[in-house]
């Protein structure tokens, strides 16, 4: 595999390990996706919102650490905690799993208008959402070098695909994510990828 090629499958990865998680942004995707109500939209908002912050995060990073080499290792050993960190709450989830699972039910949006709305209150004001995609991913991106906005194009596919898969194919994957047992699978290897490259991050700094 191309230098190239593995800089964006190691982005795909990484992104798709932070993304994939049950929290209020995707069970809101997939209440949509199942109503069919604005998926699109809201689908094309989360993709594109995405995009932008792994953007901001891959340019920033990278600038600091073009205006400060010293940062490489400091970005490398706070971003490998965090990961670390992420891991092993993964791996808790895996062995004391609560029972729950990614939900459809709920208020339906009630317009285009409102569901937009609603999605750009769950995505730009939820604080995760920086420190996942514009700290940690432009961390991971940094020491990739010359090849992090690569790492980048693949972090912001592996959203594109994800949302789309979860909108668009919100009714054969909503019987499979509403039960626990499908997300302490994910949440192994979600802890297996974040604990991974937690220790690749504090190994090269």
């Amino acid at each position: 595999m191309s230098s190239t090629l593995a800089a964006a499958a190691a982005g795909f990865g990484s992104g798709l390990s932070l993304i994939v998680a049950i929290g209020a942004q995707n069970a809101f995707v997939l209440r949509q996706g199942v109503r069919r109500d604005a998926v699109l939209a809201v689908v094309g908002i989360c993709a594109l919102s995405d995009a932008a912050l792994i953007a901001l995060g891959v340019g920033g990073v990278g600038a600091l650490v073009a205006a400060w080499p010293g940062a490489v290792r400091a970005v490398g050993v706070v971003g490998g905690a965090f990961l670390l960190c992420y891991g092993v709450l993964a791996a808790r989830r895996v062995l004391r799993p609560g029972g729950g699972g990614l939900r459809a039910e709920g208020e339906a949006a009630g317009s285009r208008r409102r569901a937009v709305l609603t999605c750009l209150a769950m995505t730009w004001l939820n604080p995760h959402v920086y420190l996942d995609t514009v700290f940690l991913l432009g961390s991971l991106a940094a020491g990739h070098g010359d090849l992090r906005w690569t790492f980048g194009l693949g972090a912001a596919l592996a959203s594109l695909c994800w949302f789309a898969a979860l909108g668009f194919g919100a009714r054969l994957l909503g019987r499979c994510l509403t039960g626990p047992a499908a997300w302490r699978v994910l949440d192994a290897l979600v802890a297996v990828t974040m604990i991974g490259l937690g220790l690749t991050l504090l190994a090269g700094s």
